[in-house]
């Protein structure tokens, strides 16, 4: 069964609100990678909407961007590099303390930030 370009835009939201709640509870790490998984189901919507396909069934949001023919502005794409290298450190963690080290308030107030305002564009995309 494939999902539509919506469907993928309704679970982009959901995930979205979901690193809101993480990142309310203290649980930045996690709130980081929901705001990856945020970003990776609207760009599997934009593929979805641009191609017709169904969207290749991975994590890698550079890939999505190249499977897709997307060209980001150069601000967001710089932003989705470092969503996507976050992604192996917040789904694999080496060291919890380390993770909660790294994505202190202020980074992950950025990182939530920068997640909406792609999550936004996407939605602006034909």
């Amino acid at each position: 069964m494939t999902k539509s370009a919506e469907e993928w835009l309704k679970q982009a939201e959901y995930d979205f609100d979901t690193a809101g709640i993480m990142r309310q509870s203290g649980r930045n790490f996690y709130a980081v990678f929901m705001c990856h998984m945020s970003v990776e189901k609207a760009l599997k919507a934009l593929v979805f909407r641009k191609s017709g396909t169904v969207p290749p069934k991975t994590h890698n949001l550079l890939l999505l961007l190249t499977h897709g023919g997307i060209k980001p502005p150069d601000t967001i794409g710089r932003f989705i590099v470092q969503l996507n290298e976050a992604n192996v450190a917040t789904r694999y963690p080496d060291e919890l303390a380390k993770m909660i080290r790294t994505y202190n308030d202020d980074i992950t107030d950025a990182i939530l930030a920068q997640a909406r305002e792609i999550v936004s564009w996407i939605k602006t995309m034909p």
